[in-house]
């Protein structure tokens, strides 16, 4: 009898937490995103976010709410010696939070770490040709996503894409798609959307707009998505996000209905800004 108490008291226990610790996490968050914004962080954000002076004041009280939420529950780390500053945790963050505008109310979940190198590193990387074939080989890279916890990033790469905000390339906005898309464990292009009925449009006009990305590419059609989005449909997903942040209105003209998707995803207008 003692020991069919002690399992409903456990059970209790363990129920407690799955309600409880939700309430808890979003209170704390509430908390940190009513912090005052300091006119230093404003500085740095204006100064490394292009796109910022253009926001609606509503959009930018959120946006330093959710920079204020993701820079206490992420940890920065410098490789090779690079000491990490405010300038780079905030560039970062706002880069990043802009794909949380929406309000979903994750904040990447998987994500642990962000690391950051001071420029391109050198990683092994391997490929299989055929059955029998491996080929080792070292390779340099300026940004990638982990699934389990990391997202790395170049620190040179980063201040260059703010310096050039709308030539549609931006390393941050690229990593952090990805990890939108990992949020369910795997990369397939497709992130967690908001309702079951969103998964049959955006595997119709997702799958078009892919298929013609790879056409294009093979045809060498100059594209206004970067053709590294024919690679697979994950690095389509991270690329297109890079475009509708950054070339909104080239992305509405050419691709209608894509930036139709993506707008209805994360529920911004990158339009207005421009």
């Amino acid at each position: 009898m003692i020991g069919i108490i002690i399992v409903f008291v456990i059970i209790a226990l363990i129920l407690t937490g799955i309600l409880v610790y939700p309430i808890l996490i979003k209170r704390r968050r509430n908390r940190l995103k009513n912090r005052p914004f300091s006119q230093v962080c404003h500085t740095i954000i204006e100064n490394n976010l292009p796109i910022y002076p253009y926001l609606s004041p509503d959009e930018q009280r959120r946006l330093q709410g959710h920079i204020q939420v993701f820079l206490a529950e992420k940890q920065f780390i410098g490789c090779r010696g690079l000491r990490v500053t405010e300038e780079m945790k905030l560039t970062l963050a706002a880069n990043a939070c802009l794909l949380l505008l929406n309000e979903q109310g994750k904040y990447f979940p998987r994500l642990r770490s962000i690391l950051i190198y001071k420029g391109a590193y050198l990683v092994n990387e391997t490929t299989l040709f055929g059955n029998y074939v491996v080929e080792e080989r070292r390779v340099a890279r300026l940004g990638e996503s982990w699934t389990n916890d990391q997202v790395i990033v170049s620190w040179s790469q980063v201040k260059q894409d703010t310096n050039n905000w709308k030539d549609g390339h931006n390393v941050v906005l690229h990593e952090f798609a990805h990890q939108l898309d990992q949020e369910n464990g795997r990369a397939e292009g497709v992130p967690v959307l908001q309702q079951t009925s969103d998964y049959t449009s955006w595997a119709k006009v997702m799958t078009q707009e892919y298929q013609q990305l790879c056409n294009d590419v093979l045809q060498d059609v100059k594209t206004v998505i970067d053709s590294y989005g024919a690679t697979n449909p994950a690095e389509f997903f991270a690329v297109a996000t890079e475009t509708f942040f950054e070339k909104p209105q080239q992305m509405m003209s050419k691709h209608p209905a894509l930036y139709e998707q993506l707008q209805h995803y994360y529920q911004l207008d990158p339009v207005q800004w421009a």
